[in-house]
């Protein structure tokens, strides 16, 4: 059944990738937000327990990576976006594709916490219990036709995140529909650079350090164990409509 929660979430996240942007840069006055503002953005639950990535990412990484800190950036985005009410229309898609056009004082906690809500928001998706092995269908042809096997595609890929200086994430991205492997940092999402995201992996040391510590790279071949190729398949899907 569809709760509240739910519908405001899919309102606000939107169930499509189309890459809108805001065009009216002309904002009215900010309102201060009441007790009675209506947030648009929420949490997404997980579609698994906390423990079933074990032992690759522990249970009590998943709890309070999923509970405070992407509970964190939904609330901070909440409370960007009810000081303008207008832009409680928009998806968090359309609000990462058009930082400059939003109000100035926002920018900066719309950029780190739109993009950490979208970004996690596919992270616990793409992966799975049950999950890793050698990806499936038209993802697998286009891996191998982009970086001519799985197993450099992946080197390349756990490279790139163990060189990413700080924190941030690593991505395998359709740039008009050529696969390109890049890093952001913070919680810059590549849909604010035009690059459609198929699947990253979070990087920041909250993601790992419980069961890694500083052993990044340990991190990074661990998490292949965790894909979840069938939501994969369908980010790359959407990524070749848009």
């Amino acid at each position: 059944m569809t709760t509240r929660r739910n519908f405001l979430y899919l309102l606000g996240t939107g169930t499509t990738s189309t890459l809108l942007g805001v065009t009216n840069a002309s904002w009215a006055v900010p309102v201060a937000p009441t007790a009675a503002a209506k947030d648009v953005f929420a949490l997404p639950p997980l579609t698994y327990d906390y423990k079933a990535l074990e032992p690759h990412i522990d249970a009590a990484t998943m709890k309070f990576h999923h509970d405070k800190h992407h509970a964190a950036y939904v609330k901070n985005l909440n409370a960007a976006v009810n000081k303008y009410p207008e832009l409680k229309t928009k998806s968090v898609e359309q609000l990462l594709t058009s930082l400059s056009a939003l109000p100035k004082d926002i920018q900066t906690t719309v950029r780190n916490n739109g993009g950490g809500h979208y970004n996690h928001t596919m992270f616990w998706r793409i992966m799975g219990p049950k999950g890793g092995g050698m990806p499936t269908g038209s993802i697998a042809t286009a891996i191998n036709s982009q970086f001519g096997t799985f197993d450099t595609f992946k080197t390349q890929f756990n490279q790139a995140g163990t060189k990413l200086f700080g924190s941030g994430w690593v991505w395998l991205v359709s740039d008009k529909n050529k696969l390109k492997i890049i890093t952001t940092p913070n919680q810059d999402s590549p849909i604010s650079q035009g690059l459609y995201p198929i699947m990253g992996n979070d990087v920041w040391e909250h993601a790992y350090y419980l069961n890694y510590q500083n052993r990044r790279p340990e991190y990074l071949s661990a998490w292949w164990n965790v894909i979840n190729w069938t939501e994969v398949n369908k980010r790359f899907a959407q990524a070749q409509k848009t």
